[in-house]
C-alpha cells in the first residue's frame, strides 16, 4: 500500500518525481476525511466537493509538475466556511446562511485555485467567526484531535482540527482576534496572521473589517510560507489591499538567526500564563539565545488593554456588518413574520446564535449616542497607543517573542457558560489584530498531558518572511512538528 505524505512540501515533491499522482492523493485525502470525520468534526461539507476534486486532481496531472509557478498543483486544501465558494453553499456555521450559494469566488479561493490547488471541502468555525473554541457552530462542535474531550480553539477551529488530524496538508483560516494562531497552538500547528492588507478580504463574510485577515494553517513553517506565498497579493476589489503584497516569504528560510534581536515582553510572562506554557517559552528563549540570537525584555504597557478594547471595536464593526442578514436581502427569513417588523425581528432572532447576538447588542450600545464617546471613542484612542507600544519595541528589536495562550486546550463544555472567561483566554492574541502586524504560531513543546504548546513570533508591519526565517529557525532544531495525534 501506498504512503502518502501529510505535509504540501512532501506532496509536492512526491507529485514532482511520479511517485504518485493527484488523483491517488486527492482520493487518499478523502479517504482520511471520512475515517477521522465522525471523530474531529472538522468539516461542514466535504462530499460534494469529491467529483469536483477529482477533475481538478485530473487537471493537475494533466498539466504536470515542472512549472515551479503553479505553487499547490494538486494539492489538496480545505478551505474555512466564511470564504465564499462559487456555487457551494457557504454557512459562516450560522442557521441565517445555512442555505446561502455564493455568486463568486473569494480572491483567496481564485488564487488557490491560480495555483493549482484543489479545494476538497468548507471546514467548521464559530458562528460568522465569533468565539475562541468552534462551540458556537449551528451545525457540530469540531474536536480536538489530541484529545477528543478538548476543544480545537477558534474560530478556526475545524481548519485546525481537519490538519492537526492528518485529513489534509492545509487550510486556511481567518484571524479577527487570533482564530488562526490560538487554534495553531491548541493543536500543534504553524498558524500565520498576516500583515493586514497582504491578503484581499474580499469574498471573505465580514466580522471586524478593520481586524479580519485570511492566513494559514500547516502543519510545517515551510508550509505555511508557500500557502501564504499563494493566496496572497493586490486585490482592485478591497480598498485595504496592499501593493507588492507577493513574494517569495520563503527567501530567508535557512539562514542563520545570529545577531537577531527578539523581544520578550514582560507582560507575556505574568502569573495569568500557566507554569509549563511559561516553562516552554523560557526554554524556546535559551535556545535563540544558543543560536546567537539576542533576546531581552521589554515592556508593551498598553497590551493589557487590549481585550477591553477590542470587544468594543470588533462588536461595533460586527452591529454594522451583520445589519445586511435581515431575512430580506441575506440569510434566513422567518416563516412566521407577517409584517416587516417581524420579518427582521423574528428572521433574526431564529438565524443567530446567543454569541452573535451578544456581540451584536455589545456593538450597538457601543455605537449608541450616549456611549459613542465613552466607549468606541476611547477604545479607538487606546488602540492607537497599542500600536505606538509596538512600534517602540520594534525600533529595537527584530521580532517580539511569547506565547499564544494562557493555558493548552481545554475541555469541551468547561468555558461556554462564561463569555468574560472566554473573551480573557484572547488576551494575548488581540493586540496584534488592533496593530494589524503579522504573527505566527508555531509549536513549542506539550503540557504534561500530552496537548501542544504554542509560541507566538510577531513583526513589523510587512516582515512575514524574517518571522518564517526565526520560526523555521527554532523548527529545525526541534521535533515537536513531526509528532502526530493518534485518534
Amino acid at each position: 500500500m501506498k504512503q502518502f505524505p501529510t505535509t504540501i512540501k512532501g506532496i509536492k515533491e512526491g507529485l514532482k518525481k511520479g511517485d504518485f499522482t493527484s488523483v491517488e492523493i486527492v482520493e487518499h485525502t478523502f479517504q482520511q476525511i471520512e475515517s477521522k470525520e465522525d471523530q474531529v468534526k472538522s468539516f461542514i461539507h466535504y462530499e460534494d466537493y469529491y467529483q469536483p476534486a477529482l477533475e481538478a486532481a485530473k487537471e493537475a496531472d494533466q498539466r504536470g509538475y515542472e512549472d515551479d509557478q503553479l505553487l499547490l498543483n494538486g494539492v489538496p486544501i480545505a478551505v474555512k466556511d466564511n470564504i465564499l465558494t462559487k456555487g457551494y453553499v457557504t454557512t459562516a456555521a450560522s442557521k441565517m446562511l445555512e442555505d446561502f450559494v455564493p455568486t463568486y469566488d473569494a480572491f483567496v479561493v481564485k488564487q488557490l485555485k491560480k495555483a493549482g490547488a484543489v479545494i476538497v471541502g468548507k471546514v467548521n468555525l464559530d458562528e460568522f467567526a465569533m468565539g475562541g473554541s468552534t462551540e458556537n457552530s449551528s451545525f457540530q462542535t469540531s474536536h480536538n484531535p489530541w484529545d477528543l474531550t478538548r476543544v480545537p480553539g477558534g474560530s478556526s477551529g475545524g481548519s485546525a482540527s481537519a490538519v492537526a488530524a492528518r485529513q489534509v496538508p492545509g487550510a486556511l483560516g481567518t484571524d479577527t482576534g487570533g482564530s488562526i494562531r490560538q487554534p495553531a497552538a491548541f493543536t500543534g500547528l504553524v498558524g500565520m496572521k498576516p500583515t493586514y492588507g497582504r491578503v484581499s478580504r474580499h469574498g471573505v463574510i465580514a466580522f471586524g473589517s478593520s481586524l479580519d485577515q485570511v492566513g494559514p494553517m500547516t502543519l510545517t513553517v515551510e508550509d505555511n510560507a508557500l500557502l501564504l506565498q499563494a493566496i496572497a497579493g493586490q486585490d482592485p476589489n478591497d480598498a485595504t489591499s496592499l501593493p507588492n503584497s507577493t513574494q517569495a516569504f520563503d527567501a530567508l528560510i535557512g539562514q542563520t538567526i545570529a545577531g537577531k534581536r527578539i523581544a520578550f515582553p514582560k507582560e507575556y510572562q505574568s502569573e495569568a500564563i500557566s507554569e509549563e506554557v511559561r516553562q516552554a517559552i523560557q526554554q524556546a528563549a535559551d535556545y535563540f539565545r544558543d543560536q546567537g540570537a539576542i533576546v531581552e525584555e521589554v515592556s508593551l504597557p498598553y497590551s493589557e488593554y487590549g481585550i477591553y478594547v477590542y470587544y468594543i471595536i470588533s462588536s461595533a464593526e460586527a452591529s454594522s456588518n451583520l445589519q445586511r442578514f435581515d431575512g430580506i436581502r441575506y440569510g434566513h427569513r422567518s416563516s412566521d413574520a407577517h409584517n416587516l417588523d417581524e420579518i427582521y425581528i423574528k428572521s433574526r432572532s431564529e438565524g443567530f446564535g446567543e454569541e452573535v447576538k451578544r456581540r451584536i447588542m455589545l456593538g450597538t450600545f457601543s455605537l449608541s449616542a450616549g456611549a459613542y464617546d465613552a466607549f468606541f471613542n476611547q477604545a479607538a484612542k487606546v488602540r492607537t497607543l497599542i500600536s505606538e507600544d509596538f512600534e517602540r519595541v520594534f525600533e529595537e528589536y527584530d521580532l517580539i517573542m511569547g506565547p499564544v495562550t494562557t493555558s493548552t486546550a481545554y475541555k469541551i463544555g468547561e468555558r461556554s457558560n462564561d463569555p468574560l472567561e472566554m473573551y480573557v483566554a484572547d488576551l494575548l492574541t488581540v493586540p496584534i489584530n488592533l496593530a494589524g502586524i503579522p504573527s505566527i504560531s508555531l509549536p513549542a513543546g506539550f503540557d504534561h498531558q500530552g496537548l501542544p504548546i504554542g509560541m507566538a513570533l510577531t513583526g513589523p508591519a510587512g516582515s512575514e518572511a524574517l518571522i518564517y526565517q526565526v520560526a523555521h529557525a527554532f523548527e529545525s532544531g526541534h521535533d515537536f512538528h513531526h509528532q502526530a495525534p493518534e485518534i
